[in-house]
């Protein structure tokens, strides 16, 4: 064996040490190390019964509280891990930010290549701007009913259109369903179908060009008779999308996912979910994350803002530590019982040393 563990991570086993405890008390299982030690977070305010108490409460803090309220049942949702379906036969586990951090239209072009050359993907997007983080909610909801009817053999999930009812998706997706939602709702669809996405592959020595949009095409099939309003809508995967989902390419997340107010806050989440997996723990470097993440600000202040995340620890499943020596980030889970398990079995993936 080698030396003694650094007091970092003596303190991370004890803090799931102190945390798997208190679970066995409670008798009720939890995936948060809730008053533990002096590295735990603080506990989540509970949420208010009804509209006049979120309004005092909000009164008495002076600010808002660190995610979005839970304004509907939770259900469960799928992420399809598009990336890992188109580029699977090159063997590589790559995800490409095609969503942008922006919430202000985004018109400008991404481009990625692989070191080799051999693989290439541009992302282009339309006059509306680019796709953002929150309009990936409607592939995300989509992907998750294909998904489902997939499970269930159902005829329907060979189909690439998908209808729905508009109202059902904002409450899935955890939306207020006001008037403007459904406006919003409509300009997230023109930036889906407008986003172009190119590659440019070379397989077998012969360079294949393709381009899609992330959808094909939206269709409103109903509307109110009293205020014209969206009631039911049609959209249609593009073909990548869809072979990917039918290849059951797809991740589980966490259902507060929809709750995360921060678009990098979702990303990193997305991130952390992928390449965890069943490991304890995942290491990146900054300047790599910030390529993977797509964000335009310079490296310090992209070092703040995950620091900042870090801190309101904010992430479903996952915590972030950061490495000043080497400049890098580990996520590792939160789930009590898998951690100190991985810890025991020393595969947990988590650095011997806490810069």
């Amino acid at each position: 064996m080698t030396n003694k563990k650094s007091q970092a991570m003596q303190n991370i086993q004890a803090r799931a040490d102190a945390a798997l405890a208190a679970q066995t008390v409670r008798a009720e299982q939890s995936d948060l190390f809730d008053e533990v030690g002096p590295l735990a977070a603080p506990a989540a305010p509970a949420e208010p019964a009804n509209a006049g108490e979120v309004a005092t409460a909000k009164g008495r803090k002076g600010k808002r509280e660190r995610l979005l309220p839970v304004r509907h049942v939770e259900r469960d949702f799928f992420l399809c891990d598009m990336f890992d379906y188109a580029m699977k036969d090159d063997g590589a586990s790559m995800e490409a930010p095609i969503f942008t951090l922006s919430t202000k239209p985004d018109l400008t072009v991404w481009q990625w290549r692989s070191q080799d050359g051999n693989r290439a993907l541009t992302v282009t997007p339309s006059v509306m701007g680019r796709a953002t983080m929150f309009d990936k909610d409607v592939l995300i909801y989509v992907v998750s009913q294909m998904t489902e009817a997939l499970n269930c053999d159902r005829q329907d999930a060979k189909n690439r259109t998908v209808r729905f009812v508009v109202y059902d998706y904002l409450v899935t997706t955890n939306k207020p369903t006001g008037g403007k939602e459904y406006q919003r709702l409509e300009a997230t669809l023109e930036r889906l179908r407008g986003t172009s996405i190119k590659t440019d592959i070379k397989t077998g020595g012969t360079r294949v060009k393709e381009g899609f949009g992330l959808i094909d095409s939206w269709t409103i099939v109903e509307k109110s008779p009293e205020n014209e309003r969206m009631i039911a809508i049609e959209v249609t995967l593009s073909k990548w999308l869809f072979n990917a989902v039918q290849a059951h390419e797809v991740l589980t997340i966490h259902r507060n996912y929809f709750r995360l107010r921060k678009p990098l806050e979702r990303r990193l989440y997305e991130l952390a979910r992928k390449h965890c997996g069943n490991q304890a723990a995942w290491t990146i470097g900054l300047e790599l994350l910030r390529e993977k993440c797509s964000a335009h600000s310079h490296i310090r202040a992209f070092r703040s803002q995950v620091q900042e995340i870090m801190a309101a620890d904010t992430l479903p499943e996952y915590r972030m530590v950061y490495f000043r020596e080497k400049d890098q980030v580990t996520f590792y889970i939160k789930d009590a019982k898998k951690l100190v398990a991985a810890i025991a079995s020393g595969k947990s993936n988590l650095p011997t040393k806490f810069g």
